[in-house]
Order: structure tokens, then sequence, then C-alpha cells
């Protein structure tokens, strides 16, 4: 080899060292920090799991722009300490984006993170408005807020005439979102809550919770917590006596909630803000119905792994509009750019200055079968 060959090839080694990790390796990396084990390991398992359905479908396609996408996960037991400690670690490891933590309180640890290191955190399993207001030109919303969700279900029990409302709420900020919501829509009826009762994250511990809300007799209980809990709360509160209403926001995981109940859910009621997942109606649902069955395993439809999926989906858009080898401000230029855009009867809404796609909130029943109806 004479010394003109040696130095093309020593130069092409440098210039291929020089490239980044996930440049070389062709992949567009996304972390997600959850819950994969506790009490609230459902709510980030099914998220997951259809938020893979689809990432899945896209590599095996080609991949966005002749790259694959890897999602990363950590999990954080639904505790915020450990998600911060994930969150510095994707960032160590230099991720693309975060993507589908599940949480308020588990968001609001990472939220620092993220504006200081100015990196994408797209399509949070949480409605709270401390992660909305003030604005974050890196935070990327894809669901209504839990403001949204409770507002519509005072409108629902108050149109009934069922005006004596508790609530039972989670003693955190995701559960203190939720209180918020029930008192601002009923302050504007002239109303507040009948009783409260709380209860500590990832915990059962609900017999005071009980007592205190059961001797008001309210005509409903909202319910601002995770599925266990508010599982062990209905269970206790009907032997103590209590035969009123329950509602549920989105977060409580609607299938798990289900599961853990039995027959003793029937007629309990969740708001939600997706798609409803278990028929043919829209198209998004049709699509997502047959990306599970085709997923097999242990991939089942219900409304954490439909958010999952539709949170893929309007990712891989953005990664799509971003470009080939796109750095992270072309991602928000290209999430940005997805405005009024319809994926299967799902209407998404972003731009420069709205990062809320959606305010669609709809209710939903838990029957005796452990199904839930519209």
């Amino acid at each position: 080899m004479n010394r003109r060959d040696l130095i093309k090839q020593i130069g092409a080694c440098s210039a291929v060292v020089a490239l980044p990790a996930l440049a070389q390796e062709k992949k567009l990396v996304l972390g997600q920090s959850a819950a994969f084990t506790g009490p609230a390991a459902q709510l980030g398992l099914q998220m997951n799991k259809g938020a893979k359905i689809f990432f899945d479908q896209v590599n095996a396609n080609g991949g966005v722009n002749g790259q694959d996408i890897e999602l990363r996960t950590l999990d954080d037991g639904y505790e915020p300490d450990r998600c911060k400690a994930n969150t510095e670690r994707f960032i160590k490891d230099e991720v693309f984006a975060l993507f589908g933590y599940v949480g308020t309180p588990t968001s609001l640890a990472a939220l620092p993170l993220v504006n200081e290191a100015k990196i994408p955190f797209f399509g949070p399993f949480t409605g709270a408005e401390a992660l909305r207001d003030p604005f974050s030109r890196y935070v990327f919303h894809l669901r209504g807020s839990y403001y949204d969700e409770t507002a519509l279900i005072v409108k629902q029990l108050t149109t009934l005439g069922l005006n004596k409302i508790a609530v039972f709420y989670q003693n955190d900020a995701y559960g203190k979102a939720g209180l918020e919501g029930v008192n601002r829509a009923l302050k504007a009826l002239k109303l507040e809550p009948v009783a409260t009762g709380t209860v500590e994250r990832n915990t059962v511990e609900v017999s005071k919770a009980v007592s205190d809300i059961v001797a008001k007799q309210p005509n409903a209980v909202v319910q601002i917590g995770a599925y266990k809990s508010c599982a062990a709360f209905i269970r206790e509160a009907r032997k103590a006596g209590y035969g009123g209403t329950f509602f549920n926001v989105s977060f409580v995981g609607t299938q798990a909630l289900a599961d853990e109940l039995g027959r003793e859910g029937n007629g309990i009621m969740v708001s939600q803000v997706m798609p409803f997942p278990f028929s043919t109606t829209t198209p998004i649902s049709r699509e997502y119905l047959e990306a599970v069955k085709k997923a097999g395993g242990d991939a089942t439809a219900n409304y954490s792994s439909i958010e999952g999926y539709l949170a893929a989906k309007v990712m891989t858009e953005g990664l799509k509009r971003a470009g080939k080898a796109p750095a992270r401000d072309q991602l928000i230029a290209g999430l940005e750019s997805i405005s009024n855009a319809n994926f299967g009867g799902f209407s998404v809404n972003f731009g420069p200055r709205s990062h809320v796609a959606s305010r669609f909130v709809d209710l939903s029943m838990i029957t005796a079968d452990g199904k839930v109806r519209r």
C-alpha cells in the first residue's frame, strides 16, 4: 500500500469514528421511563405495548427515512426520584427524544431536565396542567387535560341533579391536579366537594378516606388515582354501605381497573381522552385492532395501549417531517407542522405555540363481565 492510499484509509476510518453512535447505527432512539413493576405496572406495560406494536410495523417497512425507531425503556415504578434518574441516564446516553412517560409526579420530576437539555418530550400519559402551563417548547401533549376530563364528569353528574360530589384523590401532583379540576368545574356552578379523602401513591391504605367520604353520603365520588387504590376504595366503600356512583379519570387504567374489580366493577364510569379501542367504528380503532391481532402474543386492546399506539403514530409522522438524519430542532418543527391533521378520526392540532394536540373527552362504563362500553 502506498503512502497516499494509507492516508485515504486512515481518513475514512477517522470519519467513521467521528460519527455519532446513533448515526452509525441508523436508529432513532427514544427513551421511555414508566412503571413496569409495582402497583401501577399495567399503565406502563400497556402504554409501551401499544407503542411498540406501531413502531415494530414502521421498522418492518423500512423505518423512517431509512432509520429504525428504537424504544428504550427504564422502569421507574411510578416514583419521581427513579424517573429523574432514568431521565438523566437517557440524556447522558444521548437518546434523540423522550417518549410516552407515564404519570404526573414522574413527568414533573423529568421536566426541569427536559428543559435544560432541550430534548423533545412527547406524549406523556398525564393530563396535568403543570406540564402544559407554563408553555415549554420541548413538551408535546397528545391527550386532553384533567381539567377537560373533570369538567365533563361534573357536567354529567350535575345535569342529572347529582350535586353532592366527593373526591378521592392520590396525595401527590396527579391527585391534586384532578382535585383542582373538580373544584374549578364545581365552583363555576357555585358548588364545592361535600367531602375529600386521600391515598398515598403506590399504596391501598384507603380506610380513612372511606370513612371521611361515606359519612357525607355523596351522590357520587370522583376518583383521581391509579387502578389498585381506586379498586380498593370502591370495594371498601361498598362494604361500608355506600350505594352511590363512582367516576374515574382516564389515567386510572380502565381495563386494569375492570380486571381488579371483576363483577364489582359493574357501572363504574371512566372519562376517556382516546378513541374507543374495542370496536371498528373509527378508522384508527380499526387499524389499531388489526395491528393488535397481527402482533399476537399477550397484546390486548385497551385504552392505555391505544394511547401508546396513537402516540407512536403521531411521533412517527413528526420524525418523517423532520427529514433524514434530523436534529432535535427539526423534530420539534416537524411536530409543530402537524396542524389540523386527521389520524383515522382522531384530530391532532399542534403549532409553534400550541403543543396540546387534542381536547377530546368521552365517557365509558365498565360492565359486570369486565368489558368496557361507551
